[in-house]
């Protein structure tokens, strides 16, 4: 019997790390927390903590930011996409944020594109925190280049960031080990090639919550239970119609919507790709290989790859749940019970 406890990470146990970045210091940027959920995910400080390691194709991660914060502007190699789970935040993109920005709420979901410009900042009150869910491609998503003004930043608050990607904090006493090389802003030249799309462009790689479409032909769907694509660059083989985001680069993994009303139950079944949940709203009832788990708003959960699984909004409240698949395309699924008509 799995011990499915151990595969699910919990809102309320999620460990921080209040100096993951290079940008810790830079006022306006000092309180945020980051999470590594799942995967080694892209931190700078070799003390975060990581709450599952096991390897996915995918990481995932979370940023908690009181309101006012900022997340200094960065570019990745691998995809990354942002769920907003509360507050209210506004992206940027560009090396000084001046490309171009959306606001979005609880429910909306952002895939930024690779190698260019992006940062975040939560734009409610101080004391209004909110908490994005985020999922980067990739086993190894690799090294954060971040845009000059952070570099000088950083060195006049006494953080040197390291060839590699690791973080050196010399208020705290470290040193640069011997031989180490720095890693440098980037050159006007490579700032040239991390170029932002257009207004128009970027605005197809953004999906609200209110504009989220069922999709009749998903083999989950049934009495009180719909599931609705969001990032996928085909049709799936389990009969998902591509996107609504696609990208034109590649993400390595899918992401989907499930909604399940109050009492529906999606019947026990399998699929052979990494599987993970995250409880966007509501309660979700996981009954996988011959145990239960109950998880709630915020909690996250990797279901055991290969074993059946069913799912049940047992509260009052519908659960909406957002759902990452490992792979460009989502394989078919096996029910191991008789499906309801």
């Amino acid at each position: 019997m799995i011990d499915l406890e151990s595969r699910a990470i919990r809102y309320a146990d999620l460990r921080p790390c209040l100096n993951a970045f290079v940008d810790t210091r830079t006022p306006g940027s000092e309180a945020k927390e980051n999470f590594t959920l799942i995967g080694p995910g892209v931190s700078e400080n070799p003390d975060q903590y990581v709450h599952i390691a096991e390897p996915h194709g995918f990481n995932i991660g979370a940023a908690s930011q009181p309101g006012r914060c900022v997340n200094s502007q960065h570019s990745h190699e691998t995809a990354e996409v942002f769920g907003v789970h509360s507050g209210r935040w506004r992206f940027m993109w560009g090396p000084d944020a001046t490309d171009g920005a959306v606001e979005l709420g609880p429910g909306d979901t952002i895939s930024l594109p690779t190698r260019m410009f992006r940062g975040f900042e939560n734009i409610g009150t101080p004391a209004e925190v909110g908490f994005l869910f985020a999922v980067l491609g990739g086993d190894d998503p690799g090294k954060v280049t971040w845009s000059p003004k952070v570099f000088e930043l950083a060195e006049r608050y006494g953080l040197v960031l390291l060839e590699g990607g690791r973080l050196v904090d010399t208020v705290k006493g470290q040193t640069v080990p011997v031989g180490a090389q720095r890693q440098h802003a980037p050159t006007p030249a490579e700032l040239a090639i991390l170029r932002s799309p257009s207004d128009a462009v970027m605005a197809s790689y953004i999906v609200r919550a209110s504009a989220l479409l069922p999709a009749p032909t998903s083999p989950l769907a049934g009495q009180g239970v719909v599931e609705c694509p969001i990032i996928g660059p085909k049709p799936s083989r389990d009969g998902l119609p591509p996107g609504p985001i696609i990208g034109t680069w590649p993400h390595g993994f899918g992401l989907r919507c499930l909604k399940i009303q109050s009492g529906a139950r999606v019947p026990a079944h399998v699929r052979d790709e990494p599987e993970v949940l995250f409880v966007h709203r509501g309660t979700l009832e996981i009954e996988c290989d011959g145990s239960r788990i109950v998880l709630g708003p915020g909690d996250t959960f990797t279901t055991p790859r290969g074993a059946p699984r069913g799912f049940r909004a047992p509260s009052s409240e519908a659960a909406i749940v957002y759902v990452v698949r490992g792979g460009d395309e989502a394989g078919p699924v096996r029910f191991v019970e008789q499906k309801a008509a």
